[in-house]
């Protein structure tokens, strides 16, 4: 991916650095709250399936516990829709995008209902606000940093595949040690693509050149690239830091 111009810090174009400054903390001010409005509807609706809707959810007879059908479907459609967008939406409206991110965040909330069947309360709540911290300060890093963490991101993005690779092998072996090494690995990983993810907003801020509407679906796929990066770091932390409830 292409840098974004940086000269535009000479004394003679004070007052366009305002606007574009100004410009760009709107822009970033509207992934974050997307991005907060969308944890906040995932923990409602994990929540939600948990306890008032587990019935639906999950099968339980004494020491039996699995997911239902519905469970299975609503645990896969996001996928399903994911690849459907590759086909279906080329070129996203702001409407269609922000359909495609409230569709994305609702299925996987209610999906993220089983660490309440794993864990207790008390190991979810910890965890997620450990997450919390990590991730804005992450991301703060992402947004203010003057490195170009491009490199970085193409590394990343290998050992994503890496871990997934290993994860889908772990189904046959059930090893635990490969379970943690996995683990720790992810925290390491989406940590890492948090600021990669914040710093390339920047950038495409910059490459869009003001088009309102290119803008509006970028915050749309900016607040889910975080979203992804937050639920999967909150995950792989409970994997490692969970107290298991059952």
């Amino acid at each position: 991916m292409s840098d974004f111009d940086r000269r535009f810090a000479r004394p003679s174009a004070i007052p366009a650095d305002m606007a574009v400054d100004a410009g760009l903390r709107a822009f970033m001010l509207g992934v974050y709250n997307k991005l907060a409005l969308g944890l906040v509807l995932s923990a409602a609706l994990a929540y939600l399936f948990s306890h008032q809707l587990a019935g639906l959810f999950y099968i339980t007879d004494g020491d039996r516990f699995e997911l239902s059908g519905l469970a299975r479907l609503v645990r896969f459609a996001p996928l399903a829709i994911v690849f459907g967008a590759m086909f279906f939406m080329r070129n996203p409206s702001p409407r269609g995008a922000a359909l495609f991110y409230w569709s994305i965040v609702s299925l996987l909330g209610a999906s993220l209902s089983i660490w309440f069947e794993i864990y207790a309360l008390g190991s979810v709540a910890q965890v997620f606000l450990i997450t919390a911290s990590a991730f804005g300060g992450l991301s703060l890093y992402g947004y203010a940093t003057k490195r170009d963490l491009t490199a970085m991101g193409s590394f990343l993005i290998m050992g994503l595949i890496g871990i997934i690779l290993a994860s889908l092998v772990n189904i046959f072996l059930h090893s635990s040690m490969i379970h943690f090494i996995v683990s720790l690995l992810g925290v390491g990983i989406f940590a890492g693509l948090t600021a990669y993810d914040t710093q390339k907003l920047k950038m495409t801020y910059y490459q869009l050149g003001g088009n309102a509407a290119a803008l509006n679906v970028a915050t749309s796929y900016g607040a889910l690239n975080l979203y992804l990066d937050f639920i999967n770091l909150f995950q792989f932390l409970m994997a490692l830091l969970g107290g298991n409830r059952r």
